[in-house]
């Protein structure tokens, strides 16, 4: 446990002498109304500005949206299927998925 603590002591001691270093500019706190306040206010709303706006949500294409039908169709599917005629579909989703899904597409069309 000491020794634990002993190096935790040791390997922080780098962390909190780099710490003054790698700290940004600091205001100055000499005068209150010296400029520096008034010089950080552009500085904060230049970076803003050159922010490009958020890109606007693409449009699923017709195979996206078709194949998203399809899962929601066998998803419905399986939910009313009960326990022993999942058994019989096959055990588990991945498996009803696939075979659904061919059926809903048509046969092996890809």
């Amino acid at each position: 446990m000491i020794d634990r603590l002993v190096r935790i002591a040791i390997l922080s001691v780098p962390l909190l002498a780099a710490q003054p270093i790698l700290a940004k500019d600091a205001p100055a706190k000499d005068a209150p109304g010296k400029e520096a306040p008034a010089k950080e206010a552009p500085t904060r709303q230049a970076p803003a500005a050159e922010v490009p706006p958020a890109p606007t949500a693409k449009q699923p294409s017709p195979g996206q949206s078709a194949a998203r039908d399809r899962q929601k169709t066998c998803g419905s599917e399986w939910r009313a299927l009960t326990e022993a005629q999942k058994a019989a579909q096959g055990p588990k989703w991945p498996q009803y998925w696939s075979k659904c899904n061919k059926r809903l597409k048509g046969g092996d069309k890809a």
